[in-house]
């Protein structure tokens, strides 16, 4: 009948829209993407603030299940399918869309904030954003530099970088629900701190000076939340910097007109005051 691809904004389950609320209402099925970002309310707050039941979608339902599912649902019923956030920030949500379509199936899409939007509270000009990138965690040996690679390129044409930081969220799938394992791994959210050592692990080895430890950079966090953080300066002190709980994403500025400039220093981390030397003032 048709696939609803609504998005519910960045911080709680009253972000999302009034038209993307009253749709919500109206479906047969609703699955919630859990697997690209998270927010704050929990799924059963989300259900009771809804008044809909919710089906948590991990990334193997939706890239590998979403035909006998999501799409067989949505051929004969209204299915509407959440993303925190705005839907089309994912490629993956891309992928869906064109799936749907090529079934046939009536696709409409409730828009809302993303990252890649409030991110203009900072003060940097969004137009002079670069290609975004993810910083992932290390899996054993191997760190990936394709972020460095980013940053490198966006610099050497002036331009910022939003670096978004890697999460390990999971539910029981059912296969280790059959092997007796019904509780999902801890969420591990990857802060700025981590995402700093990474890039000037790589910054080590390679010694381009990309991003060095006194290159002026931008933590956020929970952008859209009453309590966002923001702070820019060297590398070296927003490395030790607490940002509180996830999300958090990083900027790596290029180049900056005065007003951005004038703009990140409201930000500007602050410098811890030396302790007076009682002997030397006497």
């Amino acid at each position: 009948m048709v696939l609803y691809l609504i998005g519910i904004g960045l911080n709680d389950k009253k972000d999302i829209s009034v038209k993307g609320l009253e749709t919500v209402k109206s479906c047969d099925y609703v699955y919630l993407e859990y697997y690209t970002s998270v927010i704050v309310s929990t799924k059963e707050e989300l259900e009771t603030f809804y008044n809909k039941k919710i089906i948590v979608a991990d990334r193997n339902l939706v890239e590998s299940k979403a035909e006998e599912t999501i799409l067989a649902q949505a051929k004969k019923q209204k299915v509407a399918f959440l993303v925190v956030g705005d839907v089309f920030s994912a490629t993956t949500h891309i992928d869906l869309f064109l799936r749907a379509k090529k079934k046939g199936i009536e696709v409409k899409y409730i828009p809302n904030a993303s990252i890649m939007s409030v991110v203009g509270i900072v003060g940097l000009e969004l137009y002079k954003y670069g290609k975004a990138t993810s910083i992932p965690y290390p899996t054993g040996s191997f760190m990936s530099e394709t972020a460095y690679d980013v940053i490198k390129q966006n610099k050497s044409q002036g331009l910022h970088t939003l670096c978004l930081l890697d999460i390990k969220v999971s539910e029981p799938t059912p296969e280790n629900l059959r092997k007796g394992i019904n509780k999902p791994e801890p969420p591990k959210f990857m802060t700025i701190k981590e995402a700093l050592k990474i890039l000037l692990t790589i910054e080590n080895k390679r010694g381009e000076n990309i991003v060095d430890a006194n290159t002026i950079v931008i933590g956020v966090a929970r952008l859209g939340a009453d309590d966002f953080e923001i702070k820019s300066g060297p590398a070296f002190r927003l490395e030790k910097a607490d940002f509180g709980e996830p999300l958090h994403s990083l900027i790596i500025p290029g180049n900056m007109h005065f007003i951005e400039q004038e703009a990140i220093e409201q930000w500007k981390i602050k410098t811890p005051q030396r302790k007076k030397n009682i002997e030397n003032d006497e």
